[in-house]
């Protein structure tokens, strides 16, 4: 079963609306959710690139990365969680683990599954929730997430009221 349908959502997942590339936040994270993260994309066998800068590198320990000197060009994590979509996490800090996905990527039913899915699977794991906001729309107005309390899926704002307004 689903956990939220595509013609609740649809807005939700309009780029128009949201901005190509939503912000989605683990908030009250540690190196410690970090590394679970790097744990829990090993474990999953889902496609993965590391990057500082242009450079691949080997995935090196959550405290390995998040410990660079001021200065140094930004490290990401490309992930792709199915064939097709692709998540960037960006290791700016430890408290907060926060990525982008790309809502061309994931239309209709088969998008919102795929995506709640993944927030389902990071969620289950750090035991936090999984928040999205619409594109640089701040932490304080996320539209769906994952809430630990109820494992899933849900709703946090109304798809048809919802006043989305892009930075």
């Amino acid at each position: 079963m689903s956990d939220l349908r595509w013609e609740e959502v649809r807005n939700f997942f309009d780029p128009d609306l949201m901005g190509a590339l939503p912000d989605v936040v683990v908030p009250d994270a540690s190196a410690e959710d970090w590394q679970a993260l790097f744990d829990l994309v090993g474990a999953r066998g889902w496609q993965w690139e590391f990057l500082q800068g242009d450079t691949a590198l080997p995935l090196p320990s959550a405290a390995e990365a998040l410990d660079r000197p001021a200065g140094t060009e930004t490290m990401a994590l490309r992930v792709w969680p199915a064939p097709g979509v692709l998540a960037i996490f960006r290791l700016m800090s430890d408290d907060e683990i926060d990525f982008d996905v790309d809502l061309r990527e994931l239309r209709g039913q088969e998008g919102v599954d795929t995506l709640c899915g993944f927030l389902r699977e990071i969620g289950r794991e750090l035991g936090k929730p999984v928040l999205m906001t619409s594109e640089g729309g701040g932490r304080a107005h996320p539209v769906l997430g994952f809430d630990p309390e109820l494992d899933r899926v849900v709703l946090l704002a109304d798809p048809s009221r919802a006043n989305i307004q892009l930075a």
